[in-house]
């Protein structure tokens, strides 16, 4: 029986990946518990296992004393002097207390925690093997729902998927191959558990990556994302090389790029506008499409002053004021928008005309009409 079991635990380590050292350890505490419990003993006793001869024994651990008050844990002066004249008082003498049926029983009792120890040891192995995927993109296959979750299947773990992490707009269905975001990874009492999202921008992020050679290359850098999961999402973009066109790589020919990360997030429209240090192109560009014709700085209050003609208003501020709202996330400035005509009112424009409008938009919206 003994052999079997170390058998078994080299088979582990090749099969499960499991360090052997491991499993030996679960199995010496087995029988430790084994014997105790099946020979009702109290006393401190150790486990020898030796691979190479296949044996299992079991050693109790006694304290030498004049008269022995308890046989578990003590042993007479004249006893063990027969098994070796040097021992002396107080020293610690091991006995050999291997039943003859200890094999079977210590395999039956010992094949519970044993089984629980290999369980959190490929639990561990899992978490190392996922514990690198945070902030990343994986591809699951949905294998179950309820009413909070959708359970996605990631390969060798179930993650799952919360309601308040779904994009409202979008449907899902057991048997789905998706992409999602994983937020974090963290290894629990109940085992490695995985957080996944639809939702986070870092999902866009991560898609532009894998769609656009240049950003994946470093040549075109992603500077910040904002997003309003399933209806409409902003992305600035910055290349160092003046040749190069960043919102150009992004968009792609006839916008084939961007299109197939709109495909992927079941049409959620993205605008890809250009980052700049300067504040004002930057906040201008992040209102695309509309046209803007001047933008006042606040610098000690981080806050601007968006003017735009005055039939250009409500798409500045976009359905429910979310193109202004996603702008401003997108830029970190706080942006107040008003019309030409509300501007000239205020004093805060003059001499304006319509021909003197100025844009620093990219207007990709055409591409998703």
């Amino acid at each position: 029986m003994s052999s079997q079991l170390f058998d078994a635990i080299d088979y582990l380590e090749k099969e499960k990946g499991i360090d052997k050292d491991v499993l030996l350890e679960a199995l010496e505490a087995a029988l430790i518990s084994a014997y105790k419990k099946n020979f009702k003993s109290a006393a401190n006793v150790r486990v020898d296992l030796d691979e190479s001869a296949g044996t299992m024994r079991v050693f109790a651990r006694k304290t030498i004393v004049e008269e022995v008050e308890d046989s578990q844990q003590e042993l007479s002066i004249d006893e063990a002097k027969k098994i070796d004249p040097n021992y002396d008082l107080e020293d610690v003498i091991e006995v050999e207390v291997t039943p003859k049926d200890f094999g079977r029983i210590a395999a039956q009792a010992a094949k519970q925690v044993v089984t629980q120890r290999i369980r959190e040891a490929e639990r561990g192995v899992i978490f190392s093997e996922y514990a690198d995927r945070a902030e990343d993109v994986m591809t699951g296959i949905i294998q179950r729902m309820d009413p909070r979750f959708v359970y996605v299947n990631l390969g060798k773990i179930e993650a799952k998927l919360p309601e308040a992490e779904q994009m409202p707009t979008e449907e899902y269905y057991v048997h789905d191959r998706i992409k999602v975001f994983v937020t974090k990874v963290e290894n629990t009492s109940k085992g490695p558990q995985i957080y996944i999202s639809r939702s986070h921008p870092g999902l866009l992020k991560r898609l532009f990556e894998m769609e656009v050679p240049e950003i994946y290359d470093g040549i075109v850098e992603i500077k910040s994302v904002a997003r309003e999961a399933g209806d409409r999402s902003k992305i600035s973009v910055y290349a160092d090389d003046p040749e190069i066109d960043p919102v150009g790589s992004c968009v792609g020919q006839k916008g084939q790029r961007v299109q197939a990360i709109v495909n992927e997030l079941k049409g959620e429209k993205i605008d890809v506008v250009q980052w700049s240090e300067d504040p004002v192109v930057y906040v201008s560009n992040a209102l695309s499409p509309s046209k803007v014709v001047d933008v006042l700085v606040d610098e000690e209050n981080k806050a601007t002053t968006v003017i735009v003609p005055d039939y250009q208003l409500s798409l500045a501020i976009g359905k429910r004021g979310q193109n202004a709202r996603l702008a401003a996330k997108l830029t970190g400035w706080k942006i107040d928008i008003k019309s030409e005509s509300e501007a000239r009112e205020e004093g805060l424009l003059a001499g304006n005309s319509d021909d003197e409008e100025v844009t620093y938009s990219d207007n990709v919206d055409d591409l998703f009409e």
